[in-house]
């Protein structure tokens, strides 16, 4: 019988997803990594299986009513847990956040300093004091009634809306207008109301060119279009609408992508002639605390904010306040993130420093006694920003709470106090503990992937660095904490792109380069100058981890396009053929063959009183999501949806005999995927298991023209074996003839690259410089920035 002290969290009989029915003891206040090779199923046993059930434990804890806004987890597949704290959960968002989101919504530190200014502010004589919403912009009482909140108004004018003069309208002088039918009505409606549409633009009276771009009138006239041969065109009602009411329209409600970035092309954004761009009511501006407005001080970096706030003084009310915003504020600055402001746009940061300041906010609820389950802390940080890490989980720990992380990160793994290694291999291959106690016994593991990384010498690329054939120059680039850079990018080889969280290597390789050089290609002229001296670049690709699609019905197999090859299998068969189903009838996106009662879902949702929907397998098909008569057609003993449910790999040896079905899986098994299922949901898949997905899609159809690749941190997520699975295929794309550019933290994947270029040297506006460059040795040679005694550990290593 187990001790009513007893120090381990003890689970037995986990067989959650891969897991073979477990057993293993994990001390509790200590930091404990998980680890193992991706799908391993480290993530099943952390979350899956210890974190499900501390959570259902809670659920089950709560009147019902409560139960309505918790988010449920199921209970896990095992036998029991004993010796379990409660736990509280910080997994990666894979979602990004909205354009009113800031550094302090994420932080939450906003809400207090606004409730500072309410409570605290120093106001005007005779001014009533305000509520905290009339300090936030993204609320109607504090939002500026000019700019809504935003700061910036959006305008146009005839220099954007008409760039070549010297065109008719109806030889499309008005380039911001819609195409097809629409802009041929536009001018129609012109035509009809008196206007010349064949005279060049500059030759039109400028009251007539000032009514044509800018009214707010909406004329409806009777249209009689030109006859045309063999067409016959009725009268119609024309509505007439401003070329300047037409972009703002589109940029403000049109769901397509495509047409709001082509509206946005047309328009230039200015600060609010009202607030100044402050986004703030002046009541609220008038409202002073340390004799600085909130606007003032929302625009500090944090660790100037704080020193601001600690000469602040007061006493009451001010100083409870202060005492609750100020270590809130240490906590994020010591992660490494002082140089960030609280009014920076949520959209403009990193991963890494997204995923830091949630950490942040979690660290300072002063919980203890129970269990931090963490997904890969370290994700999108630096050598250097990962110590800051260590630090903070080592006090997590000493204040008596247990830490348990899913981590790939190889100096956390040296650093914990225990490690439970997952494995040996991915899916039906793990999903067995090899290990679990202090780090160094891992060492007798044989059969564990992790042991080699930590214990023997790191087997680097052997090959000499290649030689570039080119390069890409930009100039003068001038975007968020980049002022006045100048960058080269060689081609022809694999170039890694380093530097701390926030220096700019985002905004650079992300955003400029591809920018830019994608420009470039289709003949607009690039906002930033760049010049390509040696082989042209004919394409550029960015392969990014964000998700390949936002609803179940988005899975491996229909992304990748294999799901096309795999309908062609079976629509071929002989009892397809003989009951005359097509390619058609084995979608599950479309009526004919699919389950009508979940309509291809394979799962409905349930409505339940006082409780929120929750999903069920679908009653008919049970998850299968085909209807029974499509489901009687098999290819070798198979039918479709037994297909869905294999993994990549042994759906390559099952279609071994069809080449392009073949083609596309072996793709996938290159990049690290086989343990994956075919139907796996989109919404199921990690930022770095979406990344390679797009990486192994581009491999199947790769084309001879030489293409640019440019990847966002491709290792994040990853197992250092996966790491090398993946650099190999990489290293495949430069060898035959193409360009790759990463942006990367991990010293051995920049250690294998053929160039090295180093931002920094820290990060926000102590960054955005270009400190070293050239070949790995020599940037680990020199004494700028922060990245160059990590990659020479790296390299000696």
């Amino acid at each position: 019988m187990q001790s009513p002290h007893d120090p381990y969290v003890r689970v037995r009989g986990a067989r959650e997803n891969n897991l073979r029915d477990v057993d293993v003891d994990v001390p509790r206040d200590v930091l404990a990594v998980f680890t193992g090779v991706s799908g391993s199923g480290k993530s099943s046993l952390a979350f899956g299986t210890i974190y499900a059930e501390a959570q259902r434990r809670y659920f089950e804890s709560v009147a019902p009513y409560a139960r309505r806004l918790i988010h449920q987890v199921g209970a896990p597949k095992v036998g029991e847990i004993t010796g379990l704290p409660p736990a509280v959960s910080l997994q990666q968002r894979r979602s990004s956040p909205g354009s009113r989101s800031s550094v302090g919504t994420v932080t939450t530190l906003s809400n207090s300093l606004r409730m500072l200014y309410s409570r605290a502010g120093d106001y005007p004589a005779g001014a009533p004091r305000l509520d905290s919403d009339a300090f936030s912009p993204n609320t109607a009482a504090g939002a500026c009634p000019e700019c809504h909140g935003l700061g910036l108004v959006h305008r146009t004018t005839e220099k954007l809306l008409v760039p070549d003069p010297s065109l008719s309208i109806r030889e499309g002088a008005i380039a911001a207008w819609p195409g097809a039918w629409q802009g041929k009505n536009l001018r129609d409606v012109l035509d009809t109301l008196g206007h010349d549409v064949d005279r060049p633009w500059r030759e039109l009276d400028p009251a007539d060119r000032e009514w044509i771009l800018f009214t707010d009138e909406q004329p409806t006239v009777t249209v009689h279009p030109v006859r045309e041969a063999g067409r016959i065109h009725r009268p119609y009602q024309g509505m007439y609408m401003s070329a300047r009411r037409y972009v703002l329209k589109t940029f403000a409600d049109s769901r397509s992508t495509s047409l709001r970035a082509k509206a946005e092309r047309f328009l230039e954004s200015a600060p609010c002639p009202v607030c100044g761009g402050v986004r703030l009511r002046p009541e609220a501006m008038a409202v002073k605390v340390a004799g600085r407005t909130i606007a003032e001080l929302v625009a500090m970096p944090l660790s100037e904010l704080s020193g601001v706030l600690r000469s602040a003084g007061g006493d009451g009310t001010a100083r409870v306040l202060l005492d609750d915003l100020l270590p809130r504020i240490a906590t994020v600055t010591e992660l490494g993130l002082g140089y960030l402001s609280l009014d920076r746009a949520a959209p403009t940061l990193s991963s890494g420093e997204l995923q830091r300041l949630r950490l942040a906010t979690q660290l300072r609820s002063g919980l203890f006694g129970v269990v931090y389950v963490l997904d890969e802390p370290s994700a999108g940080l630096h050598p250097a920003d990962t110590e800051a890490l260590l630090d903070v989980l080592y006090g997590l720990r000493e204040s008596g709470n247990s830490v348990f992380v899913v981590e790939h990160h190889l100096e956390v793994m040296r650093r914990a106090d225990w490690l439970v290694d997952v494995g040996p291999l991915a899916g039906e291959h793990g999903g067995r503990v090899l290990h679990s106690g202090p780090v160094a016994g891992l060492q007798e593991v044989a059969e564990s992937a992790t042991r080699r990384f930590l214990f023997e010498p790191r087997k680097g690329r052997t090959a000499p660095p290649r030689e570039p054939s080119g390069r890409v120059e930009l100039r003068g680039v001038e975007r968020h904490n980049l002022r006045g850079l100048d960058a080269r990018f060689p081609l022809g080889v694999l170039t890694a792109v380093t530097g701390v969280s926030g220096s700019g290597k985002t905004t650079l390789v992300g955003e400029v380069l591809a920018d830019a050089l994608g420009a470039l290609i289709d003949g607009d002229p690039p906002v930033e100058r760049v010049t390509v001296t040696g082989p042209a670049v004919r394409r550029v690709v960015q392969v990014d981890q964000r998700p390949i699609g936002r609803t179940p019905r988005s899975n491996l197999a229909t992304y990748t396009g294999l799901f096309d090859s795999v309908r062609k299998v079976f629509a071929s068969t002989e009892e397809a053929r003989a009951r005359g189903y097509g390619v058609g009838r084995f979608s599950f996106n479309v009526k004919g063959g699919r389950c009508e009662t979940c309509q291809g879902e394979g799962f409905i949702s349930v409505e339940l009183l006082f409780l929120p929907s929750t999903y069920a397998p679908c009653p008919d098909c049970h998850g299968a999501r085909y209807n029974p008569e499509t489901l009687e057609v098999a290819h070798r003993g198979l039918n479709i949806a037994d297909v869905l449910g294999l993994t990549v790999e042994s759906a390559a040896e099952f279609f071994a005999d069809n080449p392009s079905v073949e083609r596309s899986l072996r793709t996938l098994l290159d990049v690290g995927l086989g343990y994956l299922r075919l139907g796996q949901p989109a919404t199921e898949l990690s930022g770095g298991e979406a990344q390679r997905i797009k990486l192994a899609t581009e491999l199947q159809r790769l084309r001879p023209s030489h293409t640019l690749y440019l990847l966002d941190e491709p290792t994040t997520g990853l197992h250092p074996a996966d790491a090398e699975v993946l650099m190999r295929q990489l290293h495949g794309l430069v060898d035959a003839g193409h360009s790759v550019v990463v942006v990367e933290h991990d010293m051995a994947v920049v250690a294998d690259a053929d160039w090295a270029i180093d931002l920094g040297p820290g990060g926000g506006d102590k960054g955005g410089r270009i400190v070293a460059e050239g070949r790995p040795h020599e940037v680990a040679r020199t004494s700028a920035g922060r990245t160059a005694p990590y990659l020479k550990s790296a390299l000696e290593s």
